[in-house]
């Protein structure tokens, strides 16, 4: 899907095609700077991309993540940009071949590109070629977090987003939209991220007025518990939760190790059935 030459801005807005060949702080925040409403979408079912698109305005920018048919079932005709991240391999939706599948999903009239992110020192950047000439601009943050993320994680590339461009003090609204981090049968929550401290953070930040979530961050019972008895300092309650959170996380611990012990023997039969796999496809070729 090459870019082509850009179509004239609407409204003052960044042209279509607008990413390509960016790649200094300077140059995203002036493009992210043109808008009064930034919505970053979560590969999550808790995305419901058509009540988003018409909740908010006609010129909000819609920042969407990797694979996106997980939350588009039909063209996006709104403003967006791709997130696209690079891992070992570079990103996934290149080495897996989906690049025109999910290009296919944008609106090529409103469609700034691609933003292709590097977080880590292993993560190999892409260029514009891999994504089939879509327009693509680079973003490297390797290190950016490291120094507030948890030690041996990786941040999700959508809680990266949501930090950095908290930190450009833009002058729209950054809001979350699915940001959920809920394992289902259908989407997994990998463990080389840190979900738990990715939901704390992004609560405070929303609490404290640098990020909008989209249908808000939800009643904090234990604030309602401090106001309700204002005897109890707000230290107790948050030791005596960290407690009861300790303990239930040692029951859930001894419950998983039962269940570890049960399946011993089905394990031991499915790694036992992958190790004569190679063997029987051998046997079927040469036969």
């Amino acid at each position: 899907m090459a870019h082509g030459p850009e179509t004239p801005a609407e409204g003052g807005l960044p042209a279509r095609a607008a990413a390509a060949g960016l790649a200094t702080t300077d140059d995203w925040r002036a493009l992210f700077a043109r808008y009064s409403e930034i919505v970053l979408v979560a590969n999550s079912t808790a995305s419901n991309v058509a009540e988003l698109r018409a909740h908010y305005p006609a010129d909000a920018l819609f920042v969407f993540f990797n694979k996106v048919f997980k939350v588009l079932d039909q063209p996006f005709e709104g403003h967006a940009i791709l997130i696209t991240r690079g891992q070992p391999r570079g990103a996934g939706i290149v080495y897996r071949g989906e690049v025109d599948e999910v290009l296919s999903f944008f609106d090529r009239a409103h469609f700034l590109g691609i933003m292709n992110i590097r977080l880590a020192d292993d993560e190999k950047p892409n260029t514009s070629a891999d994504f089939h000439n879509a327009a693509t601009g680079h973003l490297d943050l390797r290190g950016h977090f490291d120094p507030l993320y948890t030690e041996g994680k990786v941040p999700t590339s959508g809680f990266a987003m949501a930090l950095w461009l908290s930190e450009l003090r833009l002058p729209g609204r950054i809001t979350l939209a699915g940001f959920s981090a809920r394992r289902s049968e259908k989407w997994r929550v990998v463990s080389v991220h840190d979900w738990s401290y990715e939901q704390v953070f992004l609560r405070l930040f929303a609490r404290l007025g640098k990020i909008a979530i989209h249908g808000g961050a939800g009643s904090n019972p234990y604030q309602k518990l401090s106001e309700r008895f204002p005897e109890i300092p707000p230290a107790e309650i948050a030791l005596a939760a960290a407690e009861v959170l300790s303990e239930r996380l040692s029951n859930t611990d001894a419950e998983v190790d039962k269940l570890i012990s049960l399946t011993n023997i089905i394990r031991s039969a499915d790694n036992f059935l992958r190790r004569l796999k190679p063997s029987l496809l051998k046997r079927r070729r040469q036969s």
